[in-house]
């Protein structure tokens, strides 16, 4: 699945103004298809989610296996992100080995400099995809979702002290402290879980929606992953 990057999200966006929008339910009893796009308002992406109460029983962060290297070129995922995000290339070593480079945290708006000082961010963290749908999922589409190179949204290269101050928190409790930020946090986080059909719970609902009023009610184009 060729990866979508951040340019031509932004230019799809921009297109999007000027041709009707598909909206992403499914017609009455039938579900929705893996690979369509759908191109919807922020607005109407988030009342398209649907609402319901979390649960997080049995959720451990081993039955999603992360950073394997898919395309079997030497790089795991973090390192793919790592190398797709950088402002100045790291040199790649033997193994995919990476040093130097230099890359930007949006979330708390610092430059980082080498990769030992970044975490890569699952947008909608594991455990709140399992809350909000994952559990049932197979091992194999577990293992997609962590591992997401579809959509440069799904997974971001943060300095690891804003990773770790999120956690596997979602809206309603933790937000980027860069303020100029956070439009596009929430719409990621909406096309993110658009993208993978996971639920959002009554309290992230209201947090969105809240935050979303505050926002440009830009269209929103998605590729669904299931």
């Amino acid at each position: 699945m060729p990866t979508i990057t951040r340019t031509a999200i932004l230019l799809a966006a921009t297109a999007a103004l000027a041709f009707p929008v598909t909206t992403a339910h499914a017609a009455p009893g039938k579900a929705p298809e893996p690979g369509r796009t759908v191109v919807q308002s922020l607005q109407a992406a988030l009342k398209a989610l649907t609402i319901q109460d979390e649960d997080r029983t049995g959720y451990k962060r081993d039955k999603f296996k992360h950073w394997v290297d898919t395309d079997k070129d030497g790089c795991s995922t973090r390192n793919e992100v790592l190398l797709d995000e950088a402002l100045i290339a790291p040199q790649q070593g033997e193994k995919c080995k990476l040093t130097g480079g230099r890359w930007y945290s949006e979330y708390d708006d610092q430059y980082i400099d080498g990769p030992s000082g970044l975490d890569i961010d699952h947008r909608v963290p594991l455990a709140e995809s399992w809350d909000s749908g994952a559990k049932a999922w197979t091992a194999a589409e577990r293992q997609e979702y962590a591992n997401d190179l579809g959509d440069s949204r799904s997974l971001i290269a943060v300095s690891a002290k804003s990773n770790r101050s999120k956690s596997d928190q979602d809206p309603a409790t933790w937000m980027p402290p860069t303020e100029g930020d956070r439009c596009t946090y929430i719409a990621e986080w909406v096309a993110v879980k658009t993208r993978w059909g996971l639920s959002i719970d009554p309290s992230e609902e209201s947090a969105l929606s809240e935050n979303a009023t505050r926002c440009p009610n830009t269209p929103v184009r998605v590729q669904l992953a299931r």
